[in-house]
């Protein structure tokens, strides 16, 4: 059976590592993208899944990629190997799944971009780990246990490491980054929709920013 390469589990790492925080985003307006992106890093956040909910997302990603250099963007809601074709001509420095098909890991192991896997239970994780992925997004987190599952999870794999995902919130957030296998928390609370839809930039830079803050101090 092939193996993930050292090289894509090193990159995954620091992607984690780059930041507390994984803004997930869905762009609705194309002209939203840019502004919004660039909000959240002026905020403090620099990792940045744009997810494929919208047609707009293979776009967006080309144009965050050219005009912020500083950000780290990946792909998220990748469900199929065409797709994953797609963000890597698009330019994303990462992939991430909502789950694990043996067809997606196929395709990963000679990607050019890195794959986050995401997990539910123990048997999704094993799928990935018996290929060498040590590093995998746990969604949805709070209806598949939260951080209680994560310690649970932590018995039989004690060298993973979670990017929890999907129903965290800004008071929530704290209690994932508090668990030792876990190195980033994603959520789309940094960017509401009603800020969003009023261009109110600055106000997602301050969501990004008091986020952080409030994580330094936990």
């Amino acid at each position: 059976m092939s193996q993930v390469s050292t090289e894509h589990q090193e990159q995954i790492r620091e992607v984690l590592q780059a930041s507390p925080l994984m803004p997930v985003i869905t762009i609705q307006d194309p002209d939203h993208a840019l502004p919004l992106c660039r909000a959240l890093v002026e905020g403090g956040v620099r990792v940045l899944e744009i997810t494929l909910r919208t047609e707009h997302g293979l776009e967006a990603i080309r144009s965050v990629r050219a005009a912020l250099p500083e950000a780290i963007v990946g792909a998220g809601t990748v469900t199929s190997r065409w797709q994953y074709r797609q963000v890597e001509s698009a330019g994303a420095q990462f992939a991430i799944t909502p789950g694990v098909t043996e067809d997606i890991l196929d395709f990963a192991m000679t990607a050019n971009v890195p794959l986050l896997p995401g997990v539910a239970t123990a048997s999704d994780l094993m799928l990935a780990y018996s290929r060498g992925y040590r590093y995998f997004k746990f969604f949805p987190a709070e209806v598949a246990g939260g951080t209680r599952a994560l310690r649970a999870l932590k018995g039989p794999f004690p060298d993973v490491m979670f990017c929890p995902t999907g129903g965290i919130t800004q008071d929530t957030a704290s209690g994932y980054l508090q668990e030792s296998n876990v190195l980033t928390v994603g959520g789309s609370w940094l960017t509401p929709a009603e800020s969003v839809v009023r261009q109110d930039w600055s106000a997602i830079t301050e969501i990004a920013r008091t986020s952080l803050q409030a994580l330094a101090k936990a």
